[in-house]
Parts: structure tokens; C-alpha cells; sequence
């Protein structure tokens, strides 16, 4: 993938870096800093900014579950007319993430069309891959944030004091369990279909495609006798989860031959993403076109770059999931 080198945008594979022995290794992301109600440092000692009504943008990709994750709680969380977005082109091309018009950013940058240009500006001499989700503060012109675990969590607390909203995605009591699911799930679901489609060697395509599934028939049977990740409650863990899910049948089963099975052979995990798509607000955040055109354009992954017309994906239909109990989201 191209990558940005010294603040210069190179084109070819520079991120290379992420393939080692034919497997596919994430580069980890770059800016973390947080926003916190009043600005202070966070418990943990980062550095914050702020919480403001139309300071902070967020550039996203409907084709991207990292991106859709920082959506959804955008969403849930009352957040649409306190942080904007910008929706960048589904494809990847050869400046990266593509904006069809020029985004206003706020007054200390230019107009963005490319969304490394969001990284020049925060750092000019910024060296790494160019990822979406990005938290822009258009105040001071920065990068608050560009890792989505991060993010969500900005998001699940920082504003409460902004809009009042008090739903809580990652209650204090739940933590140890969502963090053992999250575990799980980003290694072998999230990250997994990733490592199957981008593998070089057929030994690493095996071993990642086989755990993709067997986390599938863990969550499978977890989700037999538990309405959701966590127990009862709705939180940050079936999110994590839920983006994977949604474009697994229209994307990484035939993209990315994860196609041991379809997501809807799974009679829980079918019936619990759609539940879980029917809440509040979320439809909004699944463009399945933007999921397809952007999949089946990458070029090492599909050279033809034909998008198929299938699969018809049943997301509106009745779901069985009422049947345990479940008591929806805690609030603080």
C-alpha cells in the first residue's frame, strides 16, 4: 500500500512492513491523545482536549469496520450534531483514502481531498501507513486520535456532559469480561478475516481462515445461552464485533475466501447481527455498496476488480433474540 515517508506521499507497496513470512501484521496506529470533559489528562495520564460542540470531525469510510465502529457510537450516543463527519470514496486509490469533494477541516488547514493530508498537517514529517477512523480537532488543526478502540471510548464518555446522554458501553463492572471477549474477537474475527485475505503464503491463509471460524463456533455457542457478549447488557464488545459480522457475507467470505462458511449457516450469530443492525441508529452507518466497491477493488485481492452481485443479505427480517433475557444498555 502507499504509505506516507518523511511527510511525502509514496505510491507503490511502502507498507510493506505489514507482511512478514507471507502473513499479514497490523502497523499500529499513531495518535493517541483524548478528549475528556473539561480537558484534563485522563486517569491514565494522556493528554486531552476538551469536550465542545463542533470542535472535533471525524474522517471516516463506510467501507471500513474500524471507521464503522466510531459511527455507530457517534450514533448511539447522540453525537451527530456535535462532531461531524467527512465520508471518504469506498476504493483506495493511488493517493489513498479519497474524499469525491474537498473537506473543510477548519480554519488552520487547508481543504482536504486526500485524507493524508489530515496527517501532514498534524505532523509534518509523519512517516507510516494512512488509516481511517481519524478524530480531527479542526480547533487547533491536529489529530486528537486514529485508533478506533480509542476513539469509542472517547466517544462513550466524553460528550455525556454536552448532550446528557448516560448509556454506557463499557460499565465498570463489565470491564474484565468485555476485555476477554475483545481479546478473542479482534485476534481471531476482527483482525482475523484480514490476516486470511492479505496472506501471501498458504500456511498463513490456513491457520488464519481456520480461526476465524473457530472463533465463530465459540461465539456461536457463547451466544446460545447469552443475549449478548457480555451477559445481559449491550456494550462495546458486540460493536467491535457487530462490524465484522455485517460485511462478513457480502465481502470476506468471497473477497477474502473465508468461506468455510456463511455467516447466515450460523443460526445465533445470524439472528444476533440482526438484532443487532435493528438498533437505534445503526442501519445508517452499513452501506453494503460501500462495502463491496471497496473489497472487491483491491487489486492483489481481486484483479478484475468485477463486483459481484450477491449475495441478498437478510438484515431487516425477524430475529429470535427476545427469547433470553437481555436488559439493553446500562446507564451510569
Amino acid at each position: 500500500m502507499p504509505a506516507l515517508v518523511n511527510g511525502q506521499w509514496v505510491k507503490g507497496d511502502v507498507a510493506a512492513s505489514e507482511m512478514k513470512g507471507g502473513a499479514f501484521h497490523r502497523e499500529a496506529t499513531h495518535f493517541h491523545n483524548w478528549i475528556t470533559p473539561d480537558g484534563q489528562p485522563d486517569a491514565s495520564g494522556r493528554p486531552a482536549f476538551p469536550a465542545e460542540r463542533d470542535r472535533y470531525q471525524l474522517f471516516v469510510s463506510y467501507l471500513c469496520p474500524w471507521a464503522s465502529r466510531t459511527l455507530i457510537f457517534r450514533n448511539l450516543k447522540g453525537l451527530r450534531e456535535i462532531i461531524r463527519i467527512s465520508v471518504a470514496e469506498p476504493a483506495i486509490g493511488e493517493n489513498g483514502w479519497t474524499f469525491a469533494e474537498s473537506q473543510d477541516a477548519g480554519p488552520k488547514a487547508p481543504p482536504i481531498r486526500y485524507l493524508y493530508q489530515l496527517y501532514t498537517a498534524s505532523e509534518p514529517n509523519y512517516t507510516g501507513k494512512v488509516s481511517v477512523p481519524v478524530l480531527w480537532d479542526r480547533k487547533e488543526g491536529r489529530i486528537v486520535n486514529n485508533e478506533s478502540a480509542d476513539i469509542i471510548r472517547i466517544l462513550n464518555t466524553a460528550f455525556d456532559g454536552v448532550t446528557g446522554d448516560n448509556w454506557d458501553f463499557y460499565p465498570e463492572e463489565l470491564r474484565p469480561e468485555i476485555d476477554k471477549w475483545n481479546d478473542l474477537i479482534y485476534e481471531n474475527i476482527n483482525n482475523g478475516v484480514y490476516r486470511a485475505g492479505f496472506a501471501k503464503s498458504q500456511g498463513a491463509y490456513d491457520e488464519a481462515a481456520a480461526n476465524v471460524f473457530k472463533a465463530f463456533d465459540r461465539v456461536e455457542a457463547h451466544l446460545t445461552d447469552h443475549r449478548y457478549i457480555a451477559g445481559h447488557h449491550l456494550t462495546e464488545a458486540d460493536w467491535r464485533l457487530f462490524v465484522t459480522l455485517v460485511r462478513f457475507d457480502a465481502a470476506y467470505h468471497g473477497a477474502f475466501k473465508c468461506n468455510i462458511r456463511r455467516l447466515c449457516d450460523y443460526h445465533n450469530l445470524s439472528n444476533y447481527l440482526r438484532e443487532l443492525y435493528q438498533w437505534q441508529d445503526v442501519r445508517s452507518t452499513v452501506k453494503i455498496d460501500h462495502i463491496k466497491a471497496g473489497y472487491y477493488s483491491i487489486a492483489h485481492v481481486n484483479p478484475t476488480g468485477i463486483v459481484p452481485l450477491g449475495p441478498v443479505l437478510d438484515l431487516e427480517g425477524p430475529h429470535d433474540r427476545e427469547r433470553l433475557l437481555g436488559k439493553g444498555i446500562i446507564r451510569r
